[in-house]
């Protein structure tokens, strides 16, 4: 929106300029006349004029008719025909406004009018029309300059933008791959057992013999769909799944031990057990604890790291803060942030990094548990 005003009040104040342009030369005309108002060199000006007011005319038309009338009448066209020469030259064709000077030199050469072009001065007009030709050609060069940066950064925020997709999706794609494990798992437990008591259902009740049956049904059924859905997931990277994932299974305090093996300096605050918060609260604690401790070790290798993790309930509480190190390099960030922001919200929750006090940097996430676990388990 502002760019389009600015391109609209651009138009209206070169409109305003070539009008006061085009009745400068009717006057001066009319006053090199006698004051005669009502003559061809006045209505050339106003044709001048005109033509260059005219967005979208003939781009030799105001040349042609700035330089014929310069090339007559001398001084009272010469803004007129400097106007035109910045329009050629800011379009990138410099080689015709210098033809356009040339023609009007020498038409008053020939013609040599009371006001010619050649005087009063000792260097004649040569000098303004030089510069405006190499006004226009700075102009040219920088609007052409403008747009460039201007494409090039919108094409750096589509690029962020898709990169920031691609992170949301892979993420996505993790969890989904993560509930697969956790999910087929639980279910297969309840298939198998289900199936111990089928194979013995001559010693039970007859309804619940059926029952059971049909639940080893469900079951069954339900892992084989869950496979289906997300079969995908494992295609090209298949075999690298299972090392990828099996790490998320493991606690935090051996991922914390391994980051303190490495030398870095971590001060825990753990409550709860992590058997109090979901399977997938626990994969997202790892995963933030994770992407929080890599992030210390780039930007402030040397500073301490605060964790703190509350297992809850009623929510799942993770927060690390490390203050700034003496790291004379930053190392830009990726989009692991944009990951984990897009795996908290899938639960429910809330996450926020940035700088804390005293130029610090907080991340926090916040996820609530499911309101049948905060209530207890229903009969």
């Amino acid at each position: 929106m502002n760019t389009e005003r600015r391109h609209r009040w651009a138009f209206y104040g070169r409109l305003a300029l070539v009008g006061l342009l085009t009745l400068a030369a009717v006057q001066n005309g009319a006053s090199s006349a006698g004051g005669e108002y009502v003559a061809v060199r006045s209505a050339v000006a106003l044709a001048c004029g005109a033509a260059l007011a005219l967005p979208r005319g003939p781009w030799w038309l105001a040349p042609a008719l700035t330089t014929a009338g310069a090339g007559v009448w001398g001084w009272t066209m010469l803004p007129l025909l400097l106007v035109a020469l910045f329009d050629l030259s800011a379009r990138r064709r410099t080689g015709i406004a210098v033809l356009c000077a040339v023609l009007a030199l020498a038409g008053n050469a020939v013609f040599r009018p009371m006001v010619s072009l050649w005087s009063p001065q000792q260097y004649g007009s040569a000098l303004f029309l030089l510069l405006a030709v190499l006004g226009g050609q700075w102009m040219g060069n920088r609007r052409r300059l403008v747009l460039a940066l201007n494409t090039q950064v919108e094409q750096l925020r589509t690029e962020r933008d898709l990169r920031e997709q691609a992170a949301r999706l892979a993420e996505r794609s993790a969890i989904a791959a993560e509930m697969h494990d956790v999910l087929a798992h639980r279910l297969s437990l309840i298939a198998l057992h289900t199936g111990v008591l089928v194979a013995r259902k001559e010693t039970l009740p007859g309804p619940v013999g059926d029952r059971l049956a049909l639940l080893r049904a469900a079951s069954t059924d339900a892992l084989t769909d869950l496979r289906d859905v997300l079969g995908a997931l494992r295609s090209a990277d298949a075999p690298a799944a299972p090392e990828r994932l099996r790490p998320a299974l493991r606690d935090v305090e051996e991922l914390i031990e391994q980051a303190r093996g490495a030398g870095q300096r971590i001060d825990t605050v753990i409550e709860g057990t992590p058997e109090q918060a979901p399977a997938a609260h626990r994969l997202a604690v790892l995963r933030l604890i994770r992407e929080a401790l890599t992030n210390a070790r780039k930007h402030a290798p040397d500073a301490p790291v605060r964790v703190r993790i509350d297992y809850g309930p009623p929510a799942t509480l993770i927060e690390v803060v490390n203050p700034p190190g003496g790291s004379a390099h930053a190392v830009p960030s990726g989009f692991g942030l944009v990951g984990l922001r897009e795996r908290v919200e899938a639960l429910g929750g809330h996450l926020s990094a940035g700088p804390g006090g005293a130029g610090a940097w907080r991340l926090a996430a916040r996820i609530p548990h499911p309101v049948h676990e905060q209530n207890g388990p229903r009969t």
